[in-house]
């Protein structure tokens, strides 16, 4: 299921960014081999272009002297190292030992760049919002969902300290890194107009180092909450009736039978499991990106399985350079953000103002008996049998 998700995913990615067309060459004789004005036009439009007039033009170290600017007819000029060093051709040395210091340049970084300060940064924007104006929406024709039946008084204990404290974790410190994460993405387009360059700079410099360390309690509390809870998760056959009447939430007085967790629960419960896991991967990456290269060898497994070619993109690059890895684990970290976001921001509102009496089982782990009748009432009757259980066997 991971796998399919992930590979779903990553094929969404790639549609949206590789919108290169191939075109046929066009004559360049009249320029004697130089790039023409058809050539600027669709490198604009953002489309392939044969490239091979500049590719091979990288000059002849071995025709003479080659410290002297002589030209592609004798020797190398400054324009034809630099075409060598663009297309990977230049034959040099450098000072860094480091696993890109032979990597002087990459310009797949300026496509990386215009995604992310583009369709990321909108549509990512129009997500978080939409969520929130529909929520709103929800909230002025659904107002409150309040308690249907008469209050006992009497409450019951739903959730263990440890299961509160593994949920606050990990839910505290998403927020921190949704902030933090929201913040380095829209800094420079919102921010840095409005409050200039060196308020962004303090910010995000806190934000990095919020954001790496903080991680580790995500990942920390995202580990316990899914040994507590994965059992109580499964999908059963009472999940389909909760569906089938939309869980209660459209209409006063309807409430299906279900166990600890509904069905509304269990795809948050799974949304948080399998998004948090890759945000983590693809963080780990980003921490580490020498040591932890996610995507060349994701590519390759895609490409032995055909789903690329099955929606037309041709075969997934299967070596990528250090900063290649970076910036497809970027964007994936961040469109997955959003996603997730999107899903935490209905979950706290369901659990706060969308219902009475949602936040006492987090808050105290204890839970209005009624409360529990009209939305958990196969988990009621449980706890109530344990409970009679051992009332029995105290007595005995």
């Amino acid at each position: 299921m991971i796998r399919a998700f992930i590979a779903g995913l990553v094929i969404c990615l790639l549609a949206l960014s590789a919108r290169a067309q191939d075109v046929p060459a066009p004559d360049r004789s009249a320029t004697g081999g130089a790039q023409t004005l058809a050539d600027i036009l669709a490198r604009q439009d953002a489309q392939k272009i044969d490239d091979r007039f500049r590719r091979d033009n990288i000059g002849d170290p071995a025709a003479g002297d080659t410290t002297q600017p002589l030209g592609t007819r004798g020797g190398q000029s400054d324009p034809d190292l630099w075409r060598a060093l663009r297309y990977d051709e230049a034959d040099v040395t450098t000072q860094s030992r480091g696993p890109a210091g032979d990597v002087l340049i990459q310009d797949g970084g300026m496509r990386w760049l215009k995604f992310r300060q583009g369709p990321l940064v909108t549509y990512g924007g129009y997500l978080l919002l939409g969520t929130i104006g529909l929520l709103g929406l929800f909230y002025l024709i659904r107002g409150r969902i309040r308690i249907d039946g008469e209050k006992t008084g009497r409450t019951i204990t739903r959730f263990k300290a440890i299961e509160r404290f593994a949920h606050w974790l990990m839910g505290g410190s998403f927020i921190l890194l949704a902030l933090t994460g929201l913040l380095s993405l829209f800094g420079r387009k919102f921010i840095i107009p409005v409050f200039g360059h060196d308020s962004f700079a303090i910010l995000a410099v806190a934000s990095k180092w919020v954001h790496n360390n903080v991680s580790w309690a995500f990942m920390i509390g995202l580990t316990m909450v899914f040994f507590m809870w994965v059992l109580e998760n499964i999908p059963n056959r009472h999940d389909l009736k909760w569906v089938a009447v939309g869980g209660g939430l459209l209409k006063k007085g309807v409430h299906p039978p279900a166990k600890k967790f509904n069905a509304g629960q269990k795809v948050i419960f799974w949304s948080v499991i399998l998004l948090g896991s890759s945000i983590s991967v693809s963080g780990l990456s980003l921490l580490f990106p020498f040591e932890l290269p996610m995507f060349a060898k994701t590519f390759a497994h895609l490409n032995e399985f055909g789903l690329p070619q099955f929606f037309g993109l041709g075969e997934l690059p299967a070596v990528l350079t250090p900063q290649e890895e970076m910036q497809y684990a970027q964007l994936w970290h961040a469109i997955v953000g959003f996603i997730l976001i999107a899903i935490i921001i209905v979950h706290i509102y369901i659990g706060s103002v969308g219902m009475e009496g949602a936040f006492d089982a987090m808050g105290n782990g204890e839970v209005e008996e009624q409360w529990a009748r009209e939305h958990h009432s196969l988990w009621v009757d449980e706890v109530k049998a344990k409970q009679a259980k051992a009332q029995t066997t105290a007595v005995e």
